[in-house]
């Protein structure tokens, strides 16, 4: 019996080799995927659904411009609480004449925030400041998706490294400036 026990092992010791074999042979025979990177660059057909630091859009007739409105949605749905909006309110419109206060004015005062009526459209904001402190950032996503101007997007950065955690703190504005400047917009 220990003959055949042993002959049965045996062959089911090369079955298995045979297995990994043919999985190592097929992978052996494709293309390779891996980039050395100092010599080599990564295709950017391969770039198709990389997903880096995000970063701003251009307006179409300006695209050192940004079309972030600064409503500030993106710095509040973050999770990660690494983007910070620096925006300024438009110098409000010419006041309504004052209306005479009433008793109920003086009993209960009016808030000091309403909200707009229906009939006015939300203002724009000037945006001041845009940065991204990337080295806290999960790149889930939230911003972009929930913008409503569409002034974010991921980057295809892919070589984005560095020493020093200063060096992932991202002034965007800056950043869509210094692009703008290189692909023909104005400055």
């Amino acid at each position: 019996m220990g003959l055949v026990a042993a002959f049965s092992e045996a062959l089911s010791g090369l079955k298995s080799m045979v297995v990994g074999l043919k999985v190592t042979g097929t992978n052996f025979l494709r293309p390779q995927e891996t980039v050395h990177y100092p010599r080599q660059e990564v295709p950017r057909d391969a770039l198709a659904t990389f997903r880096g630091h995000i970063e701003l859009v251009g307006t179409d007739d300006d695209p050192a411009l940004a079309r972030c409105v600064g409503c500030g949605l993106c710095m509040e749905l973050c999770p990660s609480r690494c983007i910070r909006v620096e925006a300024e309110d438009p110098p409000p419109a010419e006041a309504p004449p004052s209306v005479a206060h009433t008793m109920s004015d003086l009993l209960m005062p009016t808030p000091k925030f309403r909200a707009a009526p229906p009939s006015q459209a939300p203002v724009a904001r000037k945006l001041l400041g845009y940065h991204l402190t990337y080295h806290t950032c999960s790149l889930c996503g939230l911003c972009v998706q929930n913008c409503p101007a569409g002034s974010i997007r991921f980057s295809s950065n892919v070589y984005f490294a560095g020493e020093a955690r200063e060096t992932f703190e991202l002034d965007l504005m800056a950043r869509l400036r210094r692009q703008s400047g290189r692909e023909g917009g104005k400055p």
